[in-house]
């Protein structure tokens, strides 16, 4: 009786914990989009009224596309929120991209669905100064101010410091054409800013496009977007996706890296280099020292890095570059670039086509898939066989061996019978994962790790348990004491 009393008390004092604990909770790692839209900070009171931290920007004008540095400044302080707003609206949704100049300090967030629209803090470690920059949208208002949320201690914290306003020029023009810098590649092609995002309009008809998700909008923060379209002698390719470091594509004569033509887009100090390379194995990409893109351009706005270029469907004068008038598969990848442009591997699975592509022949729009289908197998029969077959198998040698003890199944107890077959599954299906990988790869991966070493360790002990198993003598046997004792 005592016990069932005390069960409702202790989910009760659970449940008041909650009560009180949940409204007071704060977020020392900056994880606030609970906050994108007030900017408060759930810290259970109220906040200060005047304000001791300045915002600053280095321009008061700007076009889409272009880059604003904006510096947020003070006493002593531990987090912070910086969002950029219509200033004619200033309870409307955060708008445009931020960048990061120091990512230990300041890190990116989703608010509004804008991706990168917000920036904050990364721990509650003291600071008083930060410096981010904001990427004007294309839909841009005419006016924005920058509003900046600063708790210098938990009680104690600032909402909506208003910032200065920027805003654009009375007579709009496109932003003028850039020419890009880089010690490591030389460009002799001017480079221009995309007015626009791209479009899926033509995919299929005129143009051979790859999505990510499929038929996903090339304007969505959440699309990953590769078209071709032949134009004559050459072909003309726009790449986009939510990334805020590179993205980049390969022409490859099989389904892993290696030998293969690659073309990247790298963010870098704020605009695009857009650059050619080859891939040799599983190493960083070696970067050619001569460009053979035309017509290049770029946008980076919205959480979206988007580049656009032309490259002729032969260049015999560039080795390393393939024919764009064959069959390949192709790889799209995206990842972190550090200060400088330094491209780093990617942090997901390229998107890899099912099969080989002619670019230059009829226009389709296809996906592709992240993981191909023989790994797919292997992963999903590794966890039926490691998950729920074996597991079942010893629960059922476990604790249904009283309960089945009477009943039997061709002949021997239900329980056994049961067990032996749920463990020879699981041997069936790792036999058949084991062998997926080496199908797919061609032989042994000489890239793949320890992954490789911890299969084959797998799947010897899995065939040494059913030999062990088929080899033991029946409970009744005069020897099952003595392999008893050993086990």
């Amino acid at each position: 009786m005592l016990q069932q009393m005390e069960l409702p008390g202790l989910a009760f004092a659970v449940w008041m914990l909650i009560c009180f604990y949940a409204p007071v909770g704060g977020y020392p790692n900056g994880k606030v989009r609970e906050a994108c839209t007030s900017m408060v900070p759930c810290h259970g009171s109220s906040p200060q009224l005047s304000p001791e931290h300045t915002i600053t920007v280095n321009g008061t004008e700007f076009k889409p596309g272009d880059s604003i540095e904006v510096h947020l400044s003070g006493p002593v302080f531990e987090g912070f929120f910086i969002q950029a707003r219509d200033a004619e609206h200033l309870e409307s949704p955060a708008l445009g991209s931020f960048m990061l100049a120091d990512r230990g300090a300041s890190q990116l967030l989703t608010c509004a669905h804008t991706k990168n629209s917000a920036v904050s803090h990364t721990s509650k470690a003291k600071k008083k100064h930060i410096k981010v920059y904001w990427i004007a949208p294309g839909n841009a208002p005419k006016r924005v101010q920058f509003l900046a949320t600063v708790v210098k201690k938990y009680k104690i914290f600032w909402v909506k410091i208003p910032g200065p306003i920027v805003s654009q020029p009375n007579a709009l023009s496109p932003t003028p054409p850039l020419h890009a810098t880089s010690g490591a590649v030389s460009t002799s092609h001017p480079v221009s800013y995309l007015s626009k995002p791209f479009n899926a309009s033509s995919c299929g008809r005129t143009k051979f496009c790859i999505r990510n998700p499929s038929n996903c909008d090339p304007e969505s923060a959440s699309c990953f977007f590769l078209s071709f379209q032949q134009e004559g002698s050459s072909v003309f390719v726009e790449m986009s996706g939510p990334s805020e470091g590179y993205l980049a594509f390969a022409l490859s004569h099989d389904q892993w890296m290696g030998d293969d033509d690659a073309y990247l887009c790298v963010g870098e100090d704020h605009r695009v280099r857009t650059i050619t390379a080859y891939l040799k194995e599983r190493s960083p990409p070696v970067l050619d020292s001569e460009n053979a893109l035309e017509d290049v351009s770029w946008r980076l706005a919205d959480g979206l890095l988007q580049c656009s270029f032309r490259r002729s469907i032969r260049l015999p004068a560039h080795k390393g570059r393939f024919n764009l008038d064959a069959s390949y598969y192709i790889f799209l990848a995206d990842g972190e670039a550090s200060e400088g442009g330094v491209i780093h591997k990617h942090r997901q699975q390229p998107l890899i086509t099912n099969g080989i592509y002619n670019i230059t022949g009829l226009p389709q729009d296809i996906g592709g898939s992240r993981s191909p289908r023989l790994i797919k197998a292997h992963g999903t029969l590794m966890f039926i066989a490691w998950i729920t077959t074996v597991s079942i198998g010893v629960i059922v040698a476990r604790f249904f061996k009283p309960v089945w003890s009477y009943s039997f199944l061709f002949g021997k107890e239900m329980w056994f019978q049961v067990h032996r077959m749920l463990m020879l599954t699981t041997v069936m299906l790792t036999s058949i994962s084991f062998v997926l990988p080496f199908i797919y790869r061609g032989g042994w991966s000489q890239q793949a790790g320890f992954h490789p070493y911890l299969g084959c360790t797998v799947m010897a002990l899995a065939i040494f348990q059913a030999l062990m198993a088929g080899f033991r003598p029946s409970r009744h046997a005069p020897r099952v004491v003595c392999l008893n004792r050993l086990c």
